[in-house]
């Protein structure tokens, strides 16, 4: 069974942009259909957001902003609203960051395993007891068989 996986926006510019050597395991274990990323449309509306920031040497213009979210989207399970029930009945703590809560209602709502993040607003409820775990793309080496 295919771990499902929450990536919050940093994490995708890793992979989508910087080409982060952090997100290595990660790419391979989508590849091979160990893991599978999931999206909704606050998530895609944000990284669409994002990848138009000035990004330093990485800015994007439009045509490659366009490939990034492409990418996303042909490696990504997008999820709209089918799951929003079941995220109903979980219990989820409130992130120090509003922007971050849709990644922990995304995560209840598709039944995902992993939170994958760098932002110290969610790894720090990382301890909570949640269904699923908040943790930095390193942790799921060995998890996802990297």
């Amino acid at each position: 069974m295919r771990a499902r996986l929450v990536l919050d926006t940093n994490i995708w510019l890793d992979w989508l942009v910087f080409d982060d050597p952090s997100v290595v395991h990660l790419r391979a274990a989508i590849a091979a259909g160990r893991a599978q990323a999931v999206i909704d449309a606050a998530g895609e509306a944000e990284l669409a957001r994002v990848l138009g920031y000035p990004l330093g040497r990485f800015t994007l213009d439009e045509v490659g902003q366009a490939a990034c979210l492409a990418r996303c989207r042909s490696v990504a399970l997008r999820l709209d609203g089918s799951g929003a029930p079941a995220a109903a009945s979980v219990q989820l703590p409130k992130c120090s960051d509003p922007d971050d809560q849709k990644f922990l209602e995304l995560a209840a709502a598709c039944g995902a395993a992993f939170v994958v993040t760098k932002d110290r607003a969610l790894l720090e409820l990382a301890g909570r007891e949640l269904p699923f775990r908040i943790v930095a793309p390193g942790a799921l080496d060995a998890v996802l068989g990297g």
